[in-house]
């Protein structure tokens, strides 16, 4: 049985260091890691945190995938609630077309930040209440869409982006089934 080792990153900020460190410390690592084998490297997103530097993750995800050669790159995960699931489809289908099989999107539900913070992002506190239907659309944006469809990803529409449910719960592991 071969065994396949990853990383979940957070970027994060050491005392007396920048968030510009931190995310040079996130790409060396992802490099390191790629040249050691290792299969999957994931960025999580947190907002409002000062000590830590993933809050924009897909952009993150773009420059680690551009840093390595080998191992899949995605979100442990995007915290849906935070985003129109059009966008993050949009966003995912570009990582997967400028980086063609090694893009996971990892889908949450909680907000990853406090209620003002969320306030900020022009989310709302019932949008982790549309988490199904949210993943659902997303799902849709990323599949085989007739041309004239009135709204597609594009990019996104009938990529190979793999989905997965992120979850500590009995709720996620059915919705995940």
């Amino acid at each position: 049985m071969v065994q396949h080792y990853s990383l979940l990153d957070l970027s994060p900020v050491p005392e007396g260091r920048t968030p510009a460190d931190a995310l040079a410390c996130t790409l060396d690592l992802a490099a390191r890691a790629d040249v050691r084998g290792y299969h999957r490297y994931w960025l999580a997103e947190h907002h409002n945190m000062p000590g830590i530097a993933s809050a924009a993750t897909a952009l993150v995800i773009g420059q680690v995938a551009a840093r390595t050669k080998r191992m899949r790159v995605g979100a442990g995960g995007i915290m849906l609630p935070n985003h129109a699931p059009l966008v993050v489809a949009e966003q995912f289908g570009t990582l997967e077309a400028l980086f063609p099989g090694r893009i996971d999107l990892g889908l949450g539900r909680a907000p990853g930040t406090d209620q003002t913070t969320a306030q900020a992002l022009r989310r709302y506190f019932d949008s982790a209440d549309r988490f199904p239907e949210d993943v659902v659309e997303i799902l849709h944006y990323l599949g085989d869409m007739p041309e004239d469809a009135p709204v597609r990803a594009v990019p996104g529409a009938g990529s190979n982006v793999s989905v997965w449910i992120l979850g500590s719960s009995m709720f996620g592991a059915q919705l995940a089934a």
